[in-house]
């Protein structure tokens, strides 16, 4: 790459900017190109993190971008479910939790293998994930079917085949969050959570999958912001030398780039603190990238103000830079010198067969029965089936595919689906509990998944519905989610978990419902 220009132009290539909003109000990462465009005309930008996209027009809009930058851009995105979770016509897969429930790790090097092709077909160079989280906390209201499992030795097995994968197709890959995010009560969202865990029980639990990880080569890793007592009784993960230098460079030998979790996310805030501040001290602690920035253009002049008044020294800057130039010259030797002009794989493999196929089977195979035998609906006659949601996320079909399936293989049935921003909630609740005594067979699932910035499954009155429900007539709960949905809802007559709550993961458990038995 050309030799930075400028002190600004530096401290730009350590930032990883927004391209796109899931938050209402949604944007999608066509519509905010000319507001980044902007900003490249302005800043030698390291990269980009993607948000709400859409195939084909995003490849094009990363491919224009890619035009303005003399540096070359990498762009990341957060795909722990391949490239459809954040680009609408992708290959969307089932959650972690379901690979995590076959336990076989050739399927997850399949799967990453082909998510990272897609993801190469879109321009995409890094994928922000696996979670290598181990989900050893019930209450954990983020982390849950993102998790391969609750077991350490499991997580780290299908988290090195997941790096595999990955690196088999060519693209980086990234561990997340360093030192382990699944034990806390607490969202880094919305607060800074701690973990009260000695050494020697993170030892035995969270740091193994990132041992494992590492040793599968992983190209980054990203950091969780929350506090370890044991490793740092004063600073969370993103801003502690200790558990960034010492615990994952000097410890357990780490030499790939670390970067940030969001810094638009409560946990990564200090009162009273400038975001420039703030990132001259994550240098300091081990840093090199800075993810999502609010304000890029004043955490950029920030920095440079740090540095020319003494207060940050450059070396590490340097150093910080060094890192990530060798992801992109790898980039470069592993999928050619054109990688930042042109998407380096073809859009054939966007959506192909064997992928869709992979997504269904994997659906499929994790289905769970954890209380039966499940009903016999024949064709639907005389049953009821109710899809309740949390909040929709944008995009979301005015039918889930849960409905489309329900119509498909239980063509008799009557299907309703309820979320809290349904419109007369009072008459729809109502219209449901005149339709379940009517019904000869009733079928609620639920939606339990976590998500960044929102309440976890449903909401309280929701749940307090579904309950009511099961309590006066007998009732099949699908848990469309891991276990933890099927707490509170100890009236069910049978469950049946399908531990993902993506389209496949929908249209298996109907698949499922149609057949019955146990």
């Amino acid at each position: 790459m050309p030799v930075p220009r400028s002190l600004e132009d530096k401290l730009a290539g350590l930032l990883v900017v927004r391209l796109g909003n899931n938050l209402p109000p949604a944007v999608t990462a066509s519509e905010q190109e000319a507001e980044v465009a902007a900003l490249l005309d302005r800043y030698a930008i390291g990269g980009l993190i993607l948000f709400n996209g859409r195939w084909p027009d995003t490849r094009d809009t990363l491919t224009r971008l890619q035009a303005r930058s003399e540096r070359g851009l990498i762009v990341a995105t957060d795909m722990e479910r391949g490239l459809g979770q954040q680009v609408t016509g992708g290959t969307l897969y089932p959650h972690a939790a379901a690979f995590g429930r076959l336990g076989e790790p050739e399927t997850v090097r399949e799967f990453a293998r082909q998510a990272a092709l897609e993801a190469l077909a879109c321009g995409i160079h890094v994928t922000f994930s696996p979670v290598v989280d181990v989900d050893r906390n019930p209450d954990n209201p983020i982390i849950g079917a993102r998790a391969f499992s609750d077991d350490p030795e499991t997580v780290g097995t299908l988290a090195a085949a997941f790096v595999e994968g990955v690196h088999d197709a060519g693209q980086l890959v990234t561990a997340k969050h360093f030192p382990g995010h699944g034990g806390t009560t607490g969202d880094s969202h919305s607060e800074t959570p701690t973990m009260d865990d000695d050494r020697a029980t993170l030892d035995t639990t969270d740091l193994v999958p990132f041992r494992a990880a590492i040793e599968a080569g992983v190209d980054l890793v990203m950091t969780a912001h929350i506090v370890y007592p044991a490793l740092d009784p004063d600073n969370p993960a993103t801003r502690s030398s200790a558990i960034l230098r010492g615990l994952l460079r000097d410890e357990m030998g780490f030499q790939g780039v670390v970067v940030t979790d969001s810094l638009q996310m409560a946990g990564a805030k200090v009162d009273g603190q400038s975001e420039a501040d703030l990132a001259a001290e994550l240098i300091e602690a081990g840093v090199d990238l800075f993810l999502d920035a609010v304000d890029p253009e004043a955490l950029i002049e920030g920095l440079a103000a740090a540095v020319r008044g003494g207060r940050l020294d450059e070396a590490l800057v340097d150093a910080a830079l060094a890192r990530v130039e060798r992801l992109r010259d790898r980039l470069r030797r592993q999928l050619g010198a054109d990688v930042f002009r042109q998407p380096p794989a073809g859009a054939e493999v966007v959506r192909a067969p064997e992928h869709v196929a992979l997504a269904e089977r994997v659906a499929r195979d994790a289905l769970h029965v954890a209380r039966g035998p499940l009903p016999d609906l024949g064709d639907g006659t005389g049953a009821l089936v109710v899809l309740v949601k949390p909040a929709p996320r944008p995009n979301e079909p005015v039918t889930m595919p849960m409905g489309e399936a329900v119509a498909r293989l239980l063509p008799s049935a009557v299907y309703r689906e309820l979320e809290p921003t349904h419109e007369d909630q009072d008459e729809a609740f109502d219209e449901i509990r005149l339709l379940a005594r009517e019904a000869r067979e009733v079928v609620v699932a639920t939606i339990a998944r976590p998500a960044a910035w929102s309440t976890f499954g449903l909401e309280a009155r929701e749940r307090r519905f579904v309950t009511r429900v099961m309590e006066a007539n007998p009732t099949t709960l699908v848990v469309l989610g891991d276990m933890r949905g099927l707490r509170g809802y100890d009236a069910c007559k049978a469950a049946l978990v399908a531990f993902s709550d993506v389209a496949a993961s929908q249209v298996a458990a109907v698949e499922r419902l149609a057949r019955g038995g146990g």
